[in-house]
This record gives C-alpha cells, sequence and structure tokens, in this order.
C-alpha cells in the first residue's frame, strides 16, 4: 500500500455517495424471485452496515500508525501564581508573582529502529482481513436470503398441496355420503371421510401459520414482505468435481484469505514489539513568550529551545521482552488457527457438494414416488366407484399420493438450499461473483480517503468531512 495519496475527490465522493444512495434508495415494492431478495438484503442489511462500519475502523487504524511518525504539534498557554514566604536567615520575609506564558511546542519520532513502519505495515494487513471478513459477511446475507425465499417457496406450494387434498378428502366423503345413503357403504366409511377431513383442515391451517411465519422471517432479511413469489430459482453451475471445489473454496474463500492477512499482521506486530527493545530519537523544540501580571520575581520575554533526544531501553523491568513474547506467541497462535481455518473450509466444501449430490438424488426418488402415487390413487379411485376398493382404501392413497408430493417440494428446496450452501462454500455467493444489480460497496474509497490520516484543514480533510456526512445520511 502507498502512502502517497493520490485519487479524484469527485470520483472518489461521488463513489461513496453511492454507498449512502444504496442504503438510502426505496425498497421495491415486490420482491417477487430470488434475485430480488438477495437484492433487498444486500440493500438494507444492518449486519453489512455494521461490518462496514468496522473495516471503517480497521481503515483509521492505518492512519494512526501513520500519524506516529509525524511531529506533534501543541499551542500551551499557561497563567500562574506563586507566593513564597521565608523564616530563615536575619532577614525573612515573603515574595509572590503571576505570570502568564504561551508559545509552541512540539516533538517529532525521527528513529524508532523501524518499529512504527511496522506497525503501520500490521495495520494495513488488520484492514485486509476485516475486507475478507466483510466478504464472508456478505455471504452469510446472501444466502440467509436464498434461505427465506426458498422457505416461503416452500411454504406456499405446501398450502397449496394442503388445499388441494382438502377439497379432494371433501369430494370423497361427499361421495362416502352419497354412497351410504343408497347402502353401499357403512356408517364407518362416512366417519372415516370425516376423521381425514378433520384431519386435513387442522393440517391446511398449520400449514397457513407456517406460511406466515416464513413471510415474517423474510420480511426480516430482505427488507419488504414478499410478494407473489416467481418459483423455482435457477441453480447455480456446479463445480466438475469435489476436487475441483475444494480448489476453488482454497484460493477464494474469505475467511482463508482473512486468516492469511491476520498471520501477517500478527509477524509484523512481532516483529514491531522486537524493535521496540531498541533507540529511538526524537526532536522537541518549544517557542514562546511570557510576561510578568502582577509582581517582581519574572521578567518580560520571549524564549525558544530545541534539543534531540536519544532514548535507548536498558531495563524496563522485564516489560518489553514479555511483550515481544507474547507478540511471537500471537504469531503461532494465529498460524495454527489458519490450518484449522482451511481444513475447516475443505470440510465444509465436502459437506455440501455431497448434500446436493444428496439431494438431487432425493428429487429424482420423489419424483418417481408421486407419479407413482398419482396412478395408485387415480386407479383406486376408479375401483372404488366399481365396489373393488373400500373408502379407507380411496383415503389411504390419497394420504399417500398428498406425502409423495409434500416430500418432492421439499427435496426441491433442499437441492436450491445445496446448490447455493456450496457456492458459499467455495466462497463464490457474492454480489460480484453472482453479479447482482447493486451498487457493489468499495472498500477502497475510504481506506484510499484515511490511509494518509489527513488533517483537518487539509484539502483531503475537507473531502474527509463531506464523504463522512454521505456516510451518515445512511
Amino acid at each position: 500500500m502507498s502512502k502517497r495519496v493520490t485519487f479524484s475527490f469527485l470520483r472518489t465522493f461521488a463513489a461513496v455517495s453511492g454507498l449512502a444512495r444504496m442504503s438510502m434508495a426505496p425498497k421495491a415494492a415486490v420482491a417477487d424471485n430470488l434475485t430480488d431478495a438477495m437484492v433487498g438484503a444486500y440493500n438494507t442489511s444492518g449486519l453489512l452496515e455494521q461490518n462496514r462500519a468496522l473495516l471503517r475502523i480497521a481503515d483509521e487504524n492505518v492512519a494512526v500508525a501513520v500519524a506516529r511518525l509525524r511531529p506533534v504539534i501543541d499551542w500551551v498557554t499557561s497563567a500562574s501564581y506563586t507566593y513564597a514566604r521565608s523564616t530563615s536567615g536575619t532577614t525573612p520575609g515573603t515574595s509572590q508573582g503571576a505570570l502568564f506564558s504561551t508559545g509552541l511546542e512540539f516533538t517529532w519520532l525521527l528513529f524508532d529502529n523501524g518499529a512504527s513502519q511496522l506497525r503501520q505495515l500490521s495495520a494495513q494487513e488488520a484492514v485486509l482481513s476485516t475486507r475478507s471478513s466483510l466478504l464472508n459477511v456478505e455471504q452469510q446475507v446472501l444466502f440467509s436470503a436464498v434461505s427465506v425465499y426458498i422457505n416461503v417457496l416452500l411454504q406456499q406450494e405446501t398450502v397449496a398441496l394442503r388445499q388441494n387434498n382438502l377439497r379432494l378428502l371433501q369430494e370423497e366423503l361427499k361421495a362416502a355420503q352419497d354412497r351410504f345413503e343408497v347402502g353401499e357403504v357403512t356408517r364407518t366409511d362416512v366417519a372415516l371421510a370425516e376423521s381425514r377431513v378433520a384431519a386435513a383442515q387442522a393440517s391446511l391451517t398449520q400449514s397457513r401459520g407456517d406460511l406466515l411465519t416464513a413471510e415474517a422471517e423474510y420480511a426480516e432479511v430482505v427488507g419488504n414482505a414478499p410478494g407473489t413469489i416467481a418459483g423455482q430459482p435457477g441453480l447455480p453451475r456446479r463445480a466438475a468435481s469435489l476436487q475441483a471445489a475444494e480448489n476453488i473454496a482454497v484460493r477464494n474463500h474469505p475467511n482463508l484469505q482473512s486468516q492469511q492477512h491476520t498471520v501477517k499482521s500478527a509477524e509484523y506486530s512481532a516483529a514491531a514489539a522486537s524493535k521496540d527493545l531498541g533507540p529511538n530519537l526524537r526532536l522537541g523544540g518549544s517557542a514562546g513568550f511570557r510576561e510578568d501580571i502582577g509582581g517582581s520575581r519574572f521578567a518580560d520575554g520571549e524564549d525558544a529551545s530545541v534539543a534531540l533526544t536519544l532514548t535507548q531501553p536498558v531495563f524496563a523491568g522485564g516489560a518489553l521482552a514479555s511483550a515481544r513474547r507474547s507478540a511471537l506467541a500471537s504469531v503461532d497462535a494465529e498460524r495454527g488457527n489458519l490450518i484449522t481455518v482451511q481444513r475447516a473450509i475443505v470440510q465444509d466444501v465436502a459437506a455440501a457438494y455431497v448434500a446436493l449430490e444428496t439431494a438431487r438424488a432425493s428429487l429424482v426418488s420423489a419424483n418417481e414416488r408421486v407419479r407413482a402415487a398419482g396412478v395408485a390413487f387415480d386407479g383406486i379411485r376408479e375401483e372404488a366407484t366399481l365396489g373393488a376398493r373400500t373408502t379407507l382404501d380411496v383415503l389411504q392413497s390419497e394420504q399417500e399420493l398428498l406425502d409423495a408430493q409434500t416430500s418432492r417440494v421439499q427435496a426441491r428446496a433442499n437441492q436450491a438450499l445445496a446448490a447455493f450452501g456450496l457456492l458459499q462454500a467455495q466462497g463464490l455467493l457474492t454480489a460480484a461473483h453472482l453479479e447482482l444489480p447493486v451498487e457493489i460497496y468499495d472498500p477502497t474509497v475510504y481506506y484510499n480517503i484515511v490511509k494518509s490520516a489527513p488533517y483537518a484543514v487539509s484539502t483531503q480533510g475537507s473531502d474527509l468531512d463531506r464523504v463522512m456526512k454521505a456516510l451518515g445520511k445512511q
């Protein structure tokens, strides 16, 4: 990362203003497909806003590290009053006086054995780590949108199945009553049909409640209530093999990239702790004037001074050595965590890949089950009209068909979730990779403004004030 800031403010401010407009934009009236759901979640997620702010905090840590190598200037003003009374000697007496002074004092760290530069590099690596963490949060937000969309679709289809089942059972009940009146069946057959109708009504009520819950979850994640759901979403293309999926994850997953930068940041911090054992050189000085405002002890005048101070730690009670050992232990800890993260990512990819394969096979089986159950139901129902089947046979066949259709709906939902779950496990469930129609958040915009630690009265400081004002409107 270069220390020199070279950018066009108009371009930068327009980009940051665009980030603010993303959250300020009016919500879509209806989110009727998966893309709309993910766009709504991306544009309105409080979790994303929180982590973008955390990233800006990490950006500011770079500015703090840069500022350590700059002179610090203070304007110091003081007014003092002194009273002294002497009782020793042959001529005891008193003296008093008041003094006003004002001036500038400055200190400048000229050399610290490279510790400050290393801490700046550590802060920059922490920024890169936080950016990757933000991408992983983005994946979580988008997968939540996928989950709630699929759940609403599942519950809507379940309600439709329950409604159709209730209609069929009501027809069976009417047929049983008609056949009872002509003596073809007994009262028991009518009671069985009535029992199944009552159970179907209870199931439909439960399914409608589940749908309301799913719609509330959708509104929480996406930012608005669902409209008419368009239907099953198109599935992302699957990796050619498990090994290919794992290779993609190892190259792209933001959790792994974040941990890699965390290790590098810890290494720079450890190196800086070692440098703290060396010397540092500071330039200091002051300039001002003083005025006697009430006594005779002081003389009016001006003064100025400048000094170079070289400091070499000799004994610090073991604190510096302990800090160095602690930093080295942190490096070891982060390296160990890197191994854990990498293995976890590979394992997650394997689990997601197998889940997708299982869901696909289950859907094939569910389709065949629905086909067979449908044929069986039509045949048994026809046979019942001829007296070859009982009412119980028809009701059981109807229940089997309903169970098969419900299993197919669930299998389709599982396949969609597994497909996007595999995408997330590979680190590819991002707005950029999916090419969502949103204004992609650019984490470099804010960083490029603050990385050189602009001061308030500078041009960059004025630009930063405008950016902060734009962000505050979100």
